[in-house]
Formats: structure tokens, C-alpha cells, sequence
């Protein structure tokens, strides 16, 4: 017997675009209602709420700027629009590039702040204001090893990832708590998909995902019934051979 979407409601950080939007829709497509979060992308917003509403549930718009700390009430704002929220996916982030040479302290408190402290904030205020329900949060399967290029970005999951396994005891067993680690699955903002094909050689499926993957493995984990601080890599196996060459593998 598995946790049943069906009729609950949904609160999804970052839901505009890329892997956010498709979590969204497959959330709707399980029967849940969806608060769809935004910052600066309102029309993209609207575009995913006509296409919720399509599925035959409710959906709602809700802005919050992270950099600005407007993650610090937004628990509060679904819960009056949806009058309660059952599920919890923090999926929204940043991914600035920078080296460990070019790491300052304001650059990681930036990536802190939006990657970590947000989802832990809204961890905590879901388990106070709720009581119960389930958490999912997008973590990153280079946490296995390196991630030269993006130094601050990955101090911010590990962080994230171990807020994930310590919420995940702290609240259980009303709140239930996992994570979701995405591989290879969208080029950054702006990059051909190209950038993905050239890749694809790391991966040991020899190809690479897409959104899709992953929302289904943000269902599996709602729906399962015995998963608790768990971080599922869904990355094609990447992360157990990516990094095994040393730790500069450039």
C-alpha cells in the first residue's frame, strides 16, 4: 500500500521552469493540487498554471524572491492559499560558477542561503505549522565527489544534504523527509544540448536523463513507505565512476 497523492497539496519550490515545471506536472498528474513557487519567472509561471489546471486539480501562484530571504513566510502564504500543504519539493537554486580559488565568503553565503538555508527553513516551518507530511529535496549526485567548476554551488548541496538526513530524524515520524540527487539531466541555463552529448560518456548508461526521470523519482519517493533520510542518485550511475580519477579530473 503506497502514500496516496491523490487530493493532497503541493507546495514546489522553483516551479517555472526546468525540472521544477515537470515535477509539477507529474504531481498534477498524480491527482495533488500545486502552490507553483517563482521569482522572476511570472509568465512561465502562469504558462505551468494553465497546464496544471488542465489536469483537473488546483494550482496556485506564489512569488518569493530567495536572495532577498522571502523564503521566510512563504510556508505561510500556501498554507492560506491551499488552506494546508501535504507535500513539501525544494527544488529551487542557484549554479554560479566558481572555483575553489575564486570562492569567497559572500559567494558562499549567496549559494547558502538560496541551496541550503532555504529548504531548511521551509523544512522546519512545514514541521511546525503542518505537523505532518513529506519532504523532498533536490540535492545533486556530484556530492559523491568534485565539482571543480562550481565550488561554492556544491558546498551548498553537501550542507543541503546533510540538513536533509538530520531534518529527516529530527521530525520523523509525522514529517517524513528524502532527497533526490539529479545527474546529467538539463545543460545550465543557456547552454545547447550539446553540452549534455558531450557527456554522455561519463555516464555508465552512456546517455543522459532528462526532468522527466526525475520527477518520477520524486513520486517513487513520496509513495514509499519506508524511506527516511534517504538521497536517491538518479544520474544513470554516474556519480559511482565521475570522480575516480583523482581530484583533478581536468
Amino acid at each position: 500500500m503506497s502514500w496516496e497523492i491523490k487530493g493532497r497539496n503541493a507546495l514546489v519550490t522553483g516551479a517555472a521552469k526546468r525540472i521544477g515545471r515537470e515535477i509539477a506536472l507529474r504531481l498534477a498528474e498524480e491527482g495533488a493540487n500545486v502552490c507553483i513557487h517563482y521569482s522572476a519567472s511570472e509568465q512561465e509561471a502562469k504558462e505551468l498554471q494553465t497546464e496544471v489546471s488542465a489536469k483537473g486539480v488546483a494550482a496556485w501562484l506564489i512569488r518569493a524572491d530567495f536572495d532577498k530571504n522571502e523564503y521566510e513566510g512563504l510556508l505561510d502564504k500556501a498554507v492560506i492559499a491551499a488552506g494546508g500543504i501535504d507535500i513539501l519539493v525544494n527544488n529551487a537554486s542557484i549554479f554560479p560558477e566558481s572555483t575553489v580559488g575564486e570562492m569567497t565568503l559572500d559567494g558562499l553565503f549567496a549559494n547558502i542561503r538560496v541551496n541550503a538555508w532555504a529548504p531548511f527553513t521551509l523544512m522546519r516551518d512545514f514541521a511546525r505549522i503542518m505537523k505532518r507530511g513529506k519532504v523532498v529535496n533536490l540535492i545533486d549526485s556530484r556530492t559523491s565527489g568534485y565539482d571543480w567548476k562550481h565550488a561554492e554551488y556544491m558546498m551548498s548541496k553537501h550542507l543541503l544534504s546533510e540538513l536533509t538526513k538530520m531534518a529527516a530524524v529530527e521530525y520523523a515520524p509525522q514529517v517524513v523527509i528524502n532527497g533526490v540527487a539529479p545527474g546529467l539531466i538539463l545543460p545550465p541555463p543557456g547552454v545547447e544540448m550539446a553540452y549534455l552529448e558531450r557527456l554522455v560518456g561519463t555516464v555508465p548508461l552512456k546517455r543522459h536523463g532528462g526532468p522527466r526521470d526525475i520527477a518520477e523519482a520524486v513520486i517513487y519517493v513520496l509513495k514509499s513507505e519506508f524511506l527516511a533520510g534517504e538521497v536517491i542518485n538518479v544520474d544513470g550511475g554516474r556519480h559511482l565512476i565521475e570522480y575516480g580519477r583523482g581530484p583533478h579530473p581536468d
